[in-house]
């Protein structure tokens, strides 16, 4: 039985990723582009002012993929596979609650784990790193960001299981509703203060040494050595257009994988308890 769940959680994670890369191939792939658009006309901007300076511009990268393959293929395989594995991943998690959260209905369960998920790995973190759009990030901080994220995907994730099992403990003396409440704060207020003690993308060493103390990577206007602006920063439309993209895409993904794996759980499921009826 667990291997069909498992199963049903990859074909479930296949559909939602494909669902969420439709979705962003709509909406997110216009301020992608307008992102990548900033990004060609601020380094010629820079190239103009290096060579007005005597510095020899940098010779361009070969692109490895045009951009309607990364567009189109890349981005659509990725999404495919990102929800392949987090089905995966889903469907594990979901055969552990199992018996274990109460009496809940298959359908039920596979919504409260998805959206557990939902909170846990994409929103949570996202609140701190927020999600970006080409053109913004220094080449020398990847690592860094890298690093920084998964920090706070693996401290969500902890956090948000201690909450579950808080909850459940205290459920018995304090009531269901009153316990979820106090479970729930307690996860906000510890997820609060990662956050607080992690540093700010901005004041990662890159960043801070060309364009100062920020509070993110978001490019700053360009200026020449008398301090005119030559290219503005960052727009901000932009900037917020492709991050409400970004989790209008989760939200596809993961509502996806908890409405379509339920069902097909409890398919499973019904299965198991009647061949164990009638065996």
């Amino acid at each position: 039985m667990e291997k069909k769940l498992v199963l049903s959680g990859v074909l479930s994670g296949a559909l939602a990723g494909l669902l969420a890369f439709v979705f962003a191939r709509i909406f997110a792939e216009p301020p992608i582009q307008a992102a990548i658009d900033y990004e060609s006309g601020r380094d010629a901007a820079q190239q103009a002012l290096d060579q007005a300076a005597g510095i020899a511009p940098e010779p361009a990268g070969a692109e490895l993929f045009s951009r309607a393959i990364q567009a189109n293929l890349g981005i659509g395989l990725g999404m495919v596979a990102f929800g392949i594995a987090m089905g995966g991943l889903f469907a594990v998690v979901y055969t552990v609650c199992l018996g274990r959260v109460g009496k809940v209905r298959p359908r039920t369960l596979a919504v409260l784990v998805a959206g557990a998920g939902f909170l846990a790995i994409y929103l949570t973190p996202f609140v701190k790193y927020p999600a970006n759009p080409p053109a913004i990030g220094h080449p020398d901080t990847i690592g860094d960001r890298g690093g920084l994220y998964l920090i706070m995907v693996v401290g969500s994730v902890i956090f948000l299981a201690a909450a579950v099992v808080l909850g459940r403990r205290l459920a018995p003396k304090l009531g269901n509703w009153n316990a979820s409440l106090l479970a729930g704060g307690a996860f906000v207020t510890v997820s609060g203060i990662l956050m607080a003690i992690l540093p700010a993308l901005g004041h990662l060493s890159a960043n801070a040494a060309e364009y100062g103390q920020q509070a993110t990577e978001t490019p700053q206007p360009l200026t020449d050595p008398a301090g005119h602006i030559v290219y503005p920063g960052f727009p901000a439309d932009t900037l917020f257009e492709f991050r409400l993209c970004s989790v209008g895409a989760q939200v596809i993904l993961w509502g996806a994988l908890g409405l379509v794996f339920g069902p097909l759980a409890e398919r499973v499921l019904q299965r198991g308890r009647t061949l164990a009826e009638t065996g």
